[in-house]
């Protein structure tokens, strides 16, 4: 592994609060990655995230697409987002980062920060856009920029288009694993951990597809039922946290403890919330058959070593959560326009894809889905800088 192009910390002067990002790659000058804010984000975090984008980067690249793969990026800030504090400390970083986002840095919602959230802020802090790095390297700036917020104005079900992007990609990973096992839909059950945007997507479009939900995590607890949870009902109950209400549940539901999802008898278990949920205690727990990692770097590699070893698939978070991210470029780009029936029709084939070549190299090459995607990424990588170069 190469080292990064840059990594740097700030340090809040009101609060202490520290801030990171790293750019981990450059294609064409431009690079892109969401910005998370959690209490308790690291250096190391936000740089595992950041070789991470490289790679959903590079796995999405298409030669006959207008779509160009950028670098790989990530910002983390220290803070979490219901303290007070959180949005001011949000915006001075923002400040601090001008220069970057102005320059080079794509940025967006991720963990813990929602897209207009982040709009709001950067706007305060003297940004035209969070992705305004991008715009010298499209064809029609001004087209391409409505096309974006034309998506981002679209809903489905009262939820923005941009909220359920990537949980259709989530899903359609777990139903493509679940196909080439011959796994029918029906019968087929899924524990969800997280509820926010990508969680509470992910979960909605498997209950459409027939999965029955039997379980789903928040910061409170785990709410569960063999019979199935009314996903429906629980997303509508959410607060901006994704933290259910629970004078939603019907008598049937059980409240547990927060880490029960993790032994839920399930075939399909979905970490969609933080950073390294499962370590080698936690899967001893793990009855499931298929992990889907919605969330980004939730299995420690030890756990996932040993996951392994019991039969346990792991479809890497690098492939399964990486729609959100190439949605915004295809919109933008012009690969798709701003209607949701094009959009979650482009993902699912994309996704569809994508997991089909991975499981096909892991299974050709004996290994594990995440040591195929990075073989992948091998292959794209040099064929991306021959007509890109890197830092051009």
């Amino acid at each position: 592994m190469t080292a990064p192009v840059m990594s740097l910390t700030w340090t809040d002067h009101l609060t202490g609060r520290q801030g990171f990002l790293v750019v981990d790659r450059l294609v064409r000058g431009v690079c892109s990655g969401g910005l998370r804010m959690r209490g308790g984000c690291t250096l190391d975090e936000v740089a595992g995230l950041a070789r991470g984008m490289t790679m959903k980067e590079a796995l999405h690249y298409n030669p006959e697409g207008r779509y160009i793969p950028l670098g790989g990026a990530k910002g983390g800030i220290d803070c979490d987002p219901r303290d007070p504090q959180a949005y001011g400390i949000l915006v001075r970083y923002l400040r601090a980062m001008r220069p970057y986002i102005e320059s080079c840095w794509t940025t967006g919602e991720d963990l813990g920060l929602a897209q207009d959230l982040v709009d709001r802020a950067a706007a305060e802090a003297g940004l035209v856009s969070s992705v305004q790095a991008v715009y010298p390297l499209l064809d029609d700036e001004t087209a391409a920029r409505r096309r974006l917020a034309d998506a981002f104005a679209v809903e489905v079900d009262g939820i923005g288009l941009d909220e359920l992007v990537g949980g259709c990609g989530v899903a359609e990973s777990a139903l493509a694993a679940l196909d080439r096992d011959g796994v029918p839909y029906a019968g087929a059950r899924v524990a969800v951990q997280g509820l926010g945007t990508m969680g509470g997507a992910t979960a909605r479009f498997l209950a459409r597809a027939g999965l029955t939900v039997v379980a789903v995590a928040d910061i409170k607890g785990t709410i569960a039922n063999p019979a199935g949870l009314d996903v429906e009902a629980l997303l509508a109950a959410r607060d901006v946290h994704g933290t259910v209400d629970r004078a939603a549940l019907r008598p049937e539901d059980r409240e547990l403890p927060v880490d029960a999802w993790l032994s839920a008898d399930a075939e399909v278990l979905v970490p969609a919330a933080v950073s390294y949920a499962i370590d080698t205690a936690d899967q001893e727990r793990i009855t499931a058959r298929w992990i889907v990692e919605a969330a980004n770097m939730p299995v420690l590699p030890r756990a996932e070593e040993l996951l392994a070893a019991r039969g346990v698939v792991v479809l890497p978070d690098v492939v399964v959560n990486s729609g959100t991210n190439a949605w915004w470029w295809w919109t933008l780009f012009g690969d798709i326009g701003a209607d949701a029936d094009e959009a979650f029709a482009h993902t699912r084939r994309a996704m569809r894809t994508l997991v089909g070549r991975m499981l096909e190299r892991a299974a050709a090459d004996g290994t594990t889905p995440r040591a195929a995607a990075h073989a992948l990424v091998a292959d794209r990588l040099p064929v991306i800088a021959e007509r890109f170069g890197w830092y051009r």
